[in-house]
Order: C-alpha cells, then structure tokens, then sequence
C-alpha cells in the first residue's frame, strides 16, 4: 500500500484544513485505526518525525510493522476530529516533562539528585553522568534522568538566573 501524503497548505492557505482521504477512530480497545475506502482498517501509531524542534510538522502513521500507512506535514492543516485523535495518541506515547526552574542540585558531582519544577508538576531526578546531558541545539538539551525518563530544557535563556547557574556546573 502506497502511503498518504497530505500536503502542506499553500502560500496564503495556511489555516485551510487539507482533506484528508483516510479517517480515524478508536476501536473497541482503544487503539487508533486508520481507514480508507476499499482498504482493510489497520491499527496505526502516530510517529513524529522532529519531536523537539518541530512537533507538529512530519508525522508519519505507521503500522505495526513499522510501515508507514500516511504522513501528515502539517498536523494543523488535517481537520480538528483527525488531528484531536493524533494529538490524543502522542500525548499517551510521549512524556517528556519540560524543565522550567531547577530548584537545587544535592551535589556539584555526580550522581546528583535535582529537584525541579516542570509543566507537569514538581519532580525529582537523578543525573548519573554530565553524559546524560544532551545538546538539541544551541539553546535546548534533553536531560536523562536515572530512570529512564528525558527531561526537556526547550529554551535555556528563560530559565531563571539560579537554574542556569546550576545547570552551568554540568555542561
């Protein structure tokens, strides 16, 4: 099967919904299913192809085979129940708290415990290594806590001055 490629808008047609010629639903288990005329349903899961820097551009729906069933380049183009339902099933995949103040570090070392305050709440972590610190780009890093979890830190200048001290002593 071929896979669907919704197109960006054109120039001047930026909130335009594209038509779409799949749709999608939930089945009786909660799992997406992309459907199209004279095709099978298949269970699809939302993949994006820039999660930091551009997460609602290059998504691609892929199977459980990992074969791509469409790619959307710009979700907000798709209409609001298609793009509700793709925004529902990355936000189930995906936890990446971002990191908006470092309260305290437990020590210059590490290991180190941080506590900090993220757009989901207060956290703790527990940074093993300064390796554990990655560089998206020259103002974001991705932050690997001993669990398993990525923390994200998308702008470094908005960090309050005490964060960015804190956070200078690893980098």
């Amino acid at each position: 099967m071929i896979p669907e490629h919704i197109p960006s808008p054109a120039a001047g047609a930026q909130n335009a919904p594209a038509t779409a010629d799949f749709t999608l639903s939930r089945d009786t288990f909660g799992r997406l299913l992309l459907a199209r005329a004279g095709c099978a349903d298949v269970i699809v899961t939302p993949v994006r192809a820039f999660p930091i820097s551009g997460p609602d551009e290059g998504i691609s729906l892929v199977d459980g085979q990992a074969q791509e069933q469409a790619w959307i380049e710009q979700l907000d183009t798709l209409p609001v129940n298609l793009r509700h339902l793709i925004r529902e099933e990355l936000a189930q995949r995906e936890f990446k708290p971002e990191i908006q103040r470092i309260m305290r570090a437990s020590s210059w070392a590490t290991p180190s415990r941080w506590d900090v305050d993220t757009d989901r709440g207060p956290a703790v972590l527990t940074l093993n290594s300064e390796d554990d610190i990655r560089r998206l780009s020259p103002t974001s890093l991705l932050i690997a806590d001993a669990c398993g979890v990525s923390f994200l830190v998308r702008n470094i200048n908005a960090l309050d001055r005490a964060s960015r001290k804190i956070l200078d002593r690893f980098l």
